[in-house]
């Protein structure tokens, strides 16, 4: 006999079905369905079981959470593995169902909560733990753990499923490299198998992020979207399949390299967390993810501090008296965290050497970093420190003493990139050194922040010491319990996961770090797109969001200081530009955007983040709405000319329909934009309804290209500012 088990939170239902000789099915997983009674889940059941086969053809499979190809699933299997050739195919029974920890029996409601299946395969000597969580904040999340109950199992691919319905018919993702990650690609979800793959030992500058099933024409706030995100770090796969009977599923997992998990009679694998997102319009899926990480009990606070890191500053060159003048001029703007970045230990002049001997170069820093330090806290601030810990130069102390701890899959090194191999931190003794070493420097300094990087892709890695069998799921959680352990030790460190850029962006790293640097570029041209997309799994208080200097160091383009300002405005707001250069305008001008960033960074790193309708092709709208929705932030963006030679109205959604509230523009420096404002810029009256602004809008000025305005709107009787400050 049936049972079903429906899961409400936060405006999703997750429905579903539990027989004894079959997985889980996802019987409805979207919008939410109200109250359901026991009857209503049967007709439910009843009027989505499948249709009769045509003459001549297998009925289309109900693919349960592990797909199996015995329901005559045609697709990709879910669990791919076997015992020497044999218990190649599984068929697992249910065994025992709760919801919350108390026994399923019939029809079951309840609100945000925890499924509990156990399954055997008695003839394969394999059983199953399938656990479903759906979260406060309406995200759903999914794993699996393998238990091996006979002779030794070798785990090929432990994959799980989720169903989307037909009117799912495009596909969104993303794709890049370094400096243009998180590049949308957009298509049609067509028959076939949409397959994205990363063996790069982190999540990958070209990561799918996360991967969507749309109805036609989803925009940011139109249109049902489900998205689903695999939260680990290491090698991993996203997919969307369409078979020939009309199936469709989003899935992912871990990618095991072959031979990587052999299971002896006992042992268990687990998946990381399969994450599933779904709402109307893409800004609702991105909605769960970011109330999901602000649910956290540690999550950072929406006060971030403005914080300065000096390599786009002085790159390799440490010299005291240029960093001390660097740290009085971040200190006189505002600056409230200082970081320390590449080159300040061993050997480490340039890229060439260093990396792995994490003491402090007597040769930089004859005095050590105390000098430093102290100029740092003498004005206040934090100080942060930049480490590499999983990667080291041939060209290094550890390397020389220990050239068996680096990753290789034969006698001979990987290919070099970056000048510089990865280390082995699942050997006990190589993760010790690290973590010794670490422990020392953030012990002795105080540190407060570390920038944590990961500058090049993983290439056969094994473990050298054991003939070079695979080693990545292994060093994937060597890295998470050297996070652990680092945090355990130093309660008040805040992290960041850095990886030339944003190369592992991922929730797997972001239960254990406080930000993200979202890329190594920061052209406020292209940091518009960065933001927008990187924006669809993180909120903004975890993204690392710099003013760099006038001329980009990736791209050469030259950009105003309003334009980079505003464009950083909208995440963790930083500095990477060399201030002890700054005209005095040019620092009386940054001062005044680093007040406007202290004025409203409560709302910009606490709010709801909207993006769009942009008003036409060449001008991009987002924006942050505060919770009780007093008050908002917009920009617009030009991020070409464009095509009209009359600017179109911009349209402020999120804010309440029946409230009244007053647009301003928000400005620093001296005419930044070079534009005709229009006649409601200086005007103290222009108030209307939040339904006016949403519907109607707000005529713009004519922007040059790669120019912006910002515009807030705030009711009557809210306060001035979202901050203390």
């Amino acid at each position: 006999m049936a049972d079903s088990v429906h899961l409400r939170a936060a405006g999703c239902s997750l429905v579903i079905l539990v027989e004894p000789d079959r997985l889980p099915r996802i019987r409805h997983w979207g919008a939410d369905l109200g109250s359901l009674s026991a009857a209503d889940l049967q007709g439910l059941n009843l009027l989505s079981d499948p249709q009769s086969a045509l003459p001549g053809e297998l009925p289309a499979a109900e693919v349960a959470v592990v797909a199996e190809a015995w329901t005559g699933w045609f697709g990709r299997a879910g669990l791919k593995g076997s015992r020497e050739g044999r218990s190649w195919s599984p068929r697992f029974s249910t065994t025992g169902v709760t919801v919350d920890g108390r026994p399923v029996s019939g029809h079951v409601e309840s609100g945000p909560g925890v499924l509990w299946c156990e399954a055997v395969d008695a003839d394969a000597d394999l059983a199953l733990e399938v656990e479903f969580e759906l979260l406060a904040a309406g995200l759903v999340r999914v794993r699996v753990r393998l238990i091996n109950q006979g002779p030794v199992f070798e785990l090929d691919e432990l994959s799980i499923n989720l169903p989307v319905p037909s009117q799912a018919t495009e596909i969104l993702d993303f794709g890049g490299r370094w400096g243009m990650e998180r590049q949308a690609q957009r298509h049609a979800f067509t028959v076939g198998t949409h397959l994205r793959e990363s063996r790069r030992g982190r999540t990958g500058l070209d990561a799918a992020t996360v991967l969507h099933a749309m109805g036609p024409g989803a925009t940011f706030g139109a249109g049902e979207v489900w998205g689903v995100h695999v939260g680990w770090s290491g090698n991993h796969r996203h997919f969307a399949e369409h078979d020939s009977t009309g199936v469709r599923l989003l899935g992912g997992g871990e990618l095991l390299l072959p031979g990587e998990v052999r299971l002896a009679r006992g042992e268990g694998y687990e998946t990381p967390w399969l994450y599933a997102s779904y709402g109307v319009g893409l800004d609702a899926v991105a909605h769960r993810f970011h109330r999901f990480l602000r649910d956290r009990p540690d999550h950072v606070s929406a006060e971030r501090p403005v914080t300065l890191n000096v390599w786009e500053a002085v790159y390799f060159d440490h010299d005291l008296h240029r960093l001390t003048a660097l740290v009085d001029r971040a200190a006189a703007v505002g600056v409230e965290r200082f970081v320390l970045d590449d080159g300040w230990f061993g050997a480490r002049r340039d890229a060439r050497a260093g990396l792995g001997d994490w003491t402090v170069s007597p040769d930089a820093w004859p005095d050590g970093l105390h000098p430093l330090v102290n100029a740092v806290r003498g004005h206040g601030m934090q100080f942060g420190l930049w480490f590499e810990p999983e990667m080291v130069n041939l060209d290094s102390d550890l390397a020389r003493a220990h050239p068996d701890w680096i990753m290789a899959a034969r006698s001979e090194l990987p290919l070099e990139q970056r000048n510089q191999h990865v280390l082995n931190l699942s050997i006990p003794e190589c993760y010790a050194a690290i973590r010794d070493q670490l422990v020392a420097a953030i012990s002795e300094y105080d540190v407060d922040y570390v920038k944590w990087d990961h500058n090049r892709d993983h290439i056969e890695a094994g473990l050298q010491l054991d003939g070079g069998v695979p080693a990545e799921h292994e060093q994937t959680l060597a890295v998470y319990h050297l996070l652990d352990e680092l945090k355990n030790r130093f309660p008040r460190l805040e992290i960041e996961s850095c990886a030339a850029g944003g190369g592992r962006i991922d929730l797997g790293i972001l239960e254990r770090t406080d930000r993200v640097w979202v890329s190594d570029c920061i052209d406020p041209l292209e940091r518009q797109r960065l933001l927008r997309w990187t924006g669809q799994l993180v909120p903004p208080e975890l993204m690392g969001s710099h003013i760099g200097s006038a001329q980009s160091h990736t791209t050469q383009r030259t950009h105003g200081l309003a334009f980079r300002a505003m464009t950083a405005l909208f995440g963790h707001y930083g500095i990477e530009w060399d201030l002890t250069a700054a005209t005095d305008d040019e620092l009386r001008e940054l001062s005044e955007w680093i007040g406007i960033y202290k004025q409203h960074r409560g709302l910009i790193n606490s709010g709801t983040v909207v993006r769009g309708p942009d008003p036409a092709d060449n001008l991009w709208l987002h924006g942050v709405v505060a919770e009780d929705r007093s008050q908002a932030i917009y920009c617009v963006a030009a991020m070409s000319w464009g095509v009209a030679s009359t600017p179109p109205r911009a349209r402020l959604r999120g804010l309440d329909p029946t409230r009244r509230y007053q647009v301003r523009p928000i400005v620093a420096g001296q005419a930044p934009h070079r534009f005709q404002p229009t006649r409601w810029w200086n005007d103290s009256q222009s108030t209307t309804t939040g339904a006016v602004l949403e519907h109607v809008g707000v005529q713009l000025p004519n922007l040059l290209p790669e120019h912006a305005i910002l515009l807030q709107a705030r009711t009557l009787d809210a306060p001035r500012s979202s901050s203390a400050e």
